[in-house]
């Protein structure tokens, strides 16, 4: 498989983990969610509360905000952060639209309104998380956040939860009812907690020890596709006593798959050793910490 090839196999793989991830993040709010009449977190969260009040449908809001916050976006956060979001925001705003059509409404638990939002809020969490290992996004608040993080000493994070706590608390104006208030905390805690053990899951790290003879072809892959660094060690065949490099590579486990159909396609004979590491510090991965 040949290099321009190759990034476009990478790149479809991305966008159709999105295309999944924005699938059951509809089905997870429409089935769950907004059909119990819960507020959640995020643009979804304001699609809601227009929808209560209107009967606009969320998708149609969404994609309303969305396009108004493109606009601000590309012209503080440049053009680059756009196109990385604007995928997400159009294959949600497409999957919103088809399950409105299918559910019509309708709750897939009756009478359960505290499973419905833990179910919910599972489903939209690990689909975020999917959708964030792709390298996509939905848009809505993260925008903002990351505008506001540009201007104020404020982290991404604490500017989305601020954000929700809003949002979920403006649902009291509708309804007046702290009950859907707390179903809506519940959702964003559900949410944040499977979406941070996805996005823990995939961002594991892992020590490849790669010895081939085509090591300088596997190197240059890893350099151009993956766009990560690596060292090439000297060694010795403990046998043989004839010279060997040893491609020593870093990354994450989320890449492991593609490092693997990587090396077979360049040579499928190659020697390889994959470790999970405890922790690794610089750039690309954490901060050096102390």
């Amino acid at each position: 498989m040949n290099h321009s090839i190759r990034k476009i196999y990478y790149l479809a793989r991305d966008y159709v983990m999105i295309l999944l991830g924005t699938a059951i993040y509809a089905f997870g709010f429409e089935g769950f969610i907004i059909s119990n009449e819960i507020v959640p977190g995020g643009l979804t969260g304001v699609g809601s509360l227009i929808y209560y009040i209107t009967k606009i449908p969320v998708s149609a809001s969404y994609a309303a905000f969305n396009v108004l916050l493109l606009i601000l976006a590309c012209k503080i956060l440049g053009r680059r952060f756009v196109i990385n979001s604007l995928f997400g925001i159009i294959s949600l705003t497409f999957m919103l639209m088809l399950f409105e059509w299918l559910l019509e409404g309708k709750s897939l638990v009756e009478g359960e309104p505290f499973m419905s939002v833990v179910i919910g809020g599972a489903l939209c969490g690990a689909a975020l998380g999917i959708i964030f290992s792709a390298g996509g996004s939905t848009g809505g608040t993260d925008i903002v956040g990351a505008m506001v993080n540009k201007y104020k000493n404020i982290s991404i994070g604490k500017a989305l939860l601020y954000c929700d706590f809003i949002i979920i608390a403006s649902s009291y104006l509708i309804f007046h009812d702290i009950e859907k208030i707390v179903f809506g905390y519940v959702v964003m805690i559900s949410e944040i907690y499977i979406l941070d053990q996805v996005l823990n899951a995939n961002n594991q790290s892992v020590q490849f020890l790669i010895i081939s003879r085509k090591y300088d072809e596997i190197a240059a892959c890893i350099l151009q596709d993956l766009n990560r660094g690596c060292t090439i060690l000297d060694g010795e065949g403990g046998y043989t006593k004839q010279p060997a490099k040893v491609i020593v590579l870093l990354a994450k486990k989320r890449e492991s798959n593609t490092i693997f159909r990587m090396i077979k396609d360049i040579d499928n004979k190659a020697f390889i050793s994959q470790s999970v590491v405890r922790g690794v510090y610089g750039e690309g991965f954490e901060k050096i910490k102390g």
